[in-house]
């Protein structure tokens, strides 16, 4: 196995993130990802679906270094509206497994001020780590 969870123990374990992951392998970097598609173009301005989107594309380059949703060890998310994230996790934790499963990967999500994109709520970074083995 190259991924390994890290838990200190006597911590409550996380709910849809891990504290900590090791892992060896050659590292891939995903830039920032945004809720549009192949032709970024947007095609909704809700927060789940580009949500959905963001994750897809992810994947995606992770797929296109050879590597899968597995390999994923790190995600950053960075929203527009921290209050509409936490008022629709249900539905944001939907999403989330339709694009990756109960794979969790260490993580964090902040509120930022604006993104580049006026029609963009969301932007998730994403490390990977692919086997060399």
């Amino acid at each position: 196995m190259t991924h390994k969870t890290i838990q200190p123990e006597g911590w409550i374990a996380p709910k849809g993130y891990a504290n900590g992951i090791e892992a060896r392998g050659r590292q891939v970097f995903v830039g920032g990802q945004i809720g549009w598609n192949t032709q970024c173009k947007f095609e909704t301005l809700d927060l789940v679906e580009q949500i959905k989107q963001a994750l897809t594309n992810c994947v995606d380059v992770v797929r296109a270094a050879d590597g899968n949703i597995e390999h994923i060890v790190r995600m950053t998310w960075y929203l527009k509206d921290k209050k509409e994230y936490v008022a629709r996790l249900k539905e944001i934790g939907r999403v989330y497994r339709d694009v990756m499963g109960r794979h969790y990967p260490a993580m964090s999500a902040v509120q930022v001020a604006d993104l580049v994109e006026d029609e963009a709520k969301v932007e998730i970074e994403v490390t990977a780590v692919i086997p060399t083995e």
